[in-house]
């Protein structure tokens, strides 16, 4: 009787990449949130950083902030860009410390609130689109403080009814990478 072979187990990089970083560089995986429904979701290192089953994502701009050397999670927070006041997102912004990578992604809404200076202070973080961020659109963006070229990881869908794949909505976003390791 002939044996038969195993299948081999397919391969599965962390966050579920198409294929694994390079030494020195951190996993990541993230998406918008879809229309006012599902949260965003931003994975590391295999590990879910934000989700709506982890209960830490809301309406607006969504952001993580990690230490760039180890890729440990430091802080996670949403900023309402609807309803909210963009003043405590302009001190969150401002407090960033050199060498921290910024993750952001949108829901719902991530730009009625957003005023010259907190979109200052993410381009200085890497964003190209910030500037051109408007009500509704979907955004995700890793960038980092004390960064010196703009930022490769960014993702800009504008909310358009030509366009949109939910009713007032765009798309979800979808973005993964590797995120270069801060050398001290």
């Amino acid at each position: 009787m002939p044996v038969k072979e195993a299948s081999p187990k397919p391969v599965r990089y962390k966050c579920g990449l198409s294929k694994a970083c390079p030494g020195g560089h951190f996993a990541f995986k993230m998406a918008s949130g879809a229309a006012s429904v599902v949260g965003p979701r931003i994975c590391l290192e295999d590990k879910l950083v934000m989700s709506g089953v982890k209960n830490n994502v809301g309406r607006g701009i969504n952001i993580a902030l990690l230490n760039g050397q180890t890729g440990e999670v430091l802080k996670t927070d949403f900023y309402d860009m609807w309803a909210g006041d963009v003043a405590p997102f302009i001190k969150f912004l401002k407090e960033i410390e050199d060498g921290t990578v910024v993750m952001m992604a949108s829901f719902d809404d991530p730009a009625t609130k957003l005023n010259d200076e907190a979109r200052k202070l993410i381009a200085d973080l890497g964003s190209t689109a910030v500037n051109n961020l408007g009500f509704r659109d979907n955004w995700i963006f890793v960038g980092g403080k004390g960064i010196k070229t703009k930022s490769p990881f960014e993702q800009h869908i504008k909310n358009s009814p030509d366009t949109n794949k939910f009713e007032g909505w765009p798309e979800v976003l979808e973005m993964e990478g590797c995120v270069p390791q801060r050398q001290v």
